[in-house]
């Protein structure tokens, strides 16, 4: 028998299921594609994630990412650009995904793809073609996706004008290499932002969160949107200059970002964006899924699933200050009114950006 099943192979329960499996536990991991895909967040791993999955003996090497040194803001004309505290990469969700998966395994962890939970009843896991699959314990991961029984309210300033999740992936060329370097971008702009960052194989990935009132003036056309949104700020057309339009743009709907939970029962520990949605602006998603991943599975080690509501706890308490000044720049970058104050002042005191930019990383109790 499984001592415990994890609902989702992307990072937060591939860690999860490492650190199990190394305490010696039978963990399932369960997956409901087939194979490893590229996610649409996720692309940015800070210092502080790098040195998470060195604890879990994925190196820099291994990752083969592009080296981010840079974080850089454009607000209309107006630019900044300041050093990050520590090196980070960009990487493809596809190459830290399949890691991550094949270092479960490594670990004794088993994995079953191509495997749809639906439902946790009486707990036990619901699949789509009918099978009921039972554990001890259950942690549950599927990322930003909702899970049926629990919803995940986004912030009140969101719910009348909900938030969407765009990406479209830029070819590698030289003139993406050229401008954006080893750096990662943040364009602001009214009701939303684009991020871009290089990764393993110099094409750009650029994600946006915007606001569904900015889409519909698109007639809800995500491409539409991106072509506007460039001929509109300079800097932006410039890198998708060379866009491939016969891309499609992958989208996801009503992302709760602000949210967090501090509630669970024994024996379910959630873990990542189903403990909380950090906004991605901060670029610490993917440290909240390996932070919350470790910390569930020492608790487990601990106190076995009774130790699942302290975790959710102590989990949601750590997550109460990089959650509010995440909010605070997110909420001023998209803001016209506020967007090229804060980009100015991010160019004349570097020193505050790095401070931001520590202070809203995920740090366990």
């Amino acid at each position: 028998m499984n001592d415990a099943i994890v609902v989702g192979a992307g990072p937060a329960g591939s860690a999860a299921a490492v650190g199990l499996a190394r305490a010696g536990a039978k963990p399932l991991l369960l997956d409901r594609a087939r194979e490893t895909g590229d996610a649409l967040c996720g692309g940015f791993l800070s210092w502080r994630t790098l040195a998470r999955l060195d604890a879990l003996g994925i190196d820099r090497a291994s990752l083969g990412g592009q080296s981010v040194r840079f974080v850089r803001l454009f607000a209309g004309e107006r630019r900044s650009e300041t050093m990050l505290p520590g090196e980070a990469i960009g990487v493809s969700r596809r190459r830290l995904d399949g890691l991550l998966q094949a270092a479960a395994v490594a670990a004794g962890a088993g994995l079953e793809r191509g495997v749809h939970a639906t439902a946790l009843e009486d707990g036990a896991v619901q699949t789509r073609d009918g099978a009921t699959l039972a554990a001890p314990s259950i942690f549950l991961a599927t990322g930003k996706h909702g899970f049926r029984g629990f919803p995940r309210d986004p912030a009140g300033w969101q719910r009348g004008d909900p938030v969407m999740g765009l990406r479209l992936r830029l070819p590698a060329h030289p003139a993406l290499a050229r401008l954006v370097g080893d750096a990662v971008e943040l364009h602001l702009f009214d009701r939303g932002y684009a991020g871009l960052v290089r990764q393993e194989d110099g094409g750009g990935n650029l994600c946006l969160a915007v606001h569904k009132s900015r889409l519909d003036e698109a007639n809800g056309d995500p491409a539409a949107l991106l072509r506007t949104l460039g001929s509109a700020l300079p800097h932006l057309g410039e890198r998708l200059a060379h866009a491939d339009w016969s891309q499609d743009v992958d989208a996801i709907g009503h992302v709760p970002y602000g949210w967090r939970t501090a509630e669970s029962v024994p024996g379910l520990f959630r873990l990542g964006d189903q403990a909380g949605v950090i906004p991605s602006l901060a670029g610490e998603g993917m440290g909240l899924a390996l932070a919350s991943a470790a910390a569930a599975a020492a608790a487990w080690c601990d106190g076995g699933g009774d130790a699942a509501p302290a975790y959710q706890k102590r989990l949601a308490a750590t997550m109460t200050r990089p959650f509010a000044l995440a909010n605070l720049v997110w909420r001023m970058g998209e803001n016209r009114r506020t967007a090229g104050a804060m980009t100015s002042m991010a160019s004349l005191f570097p020193a505050l950006v790095r401070m931001m930019s520590a202070a809203t990383r995920i740090e366990p109790r």
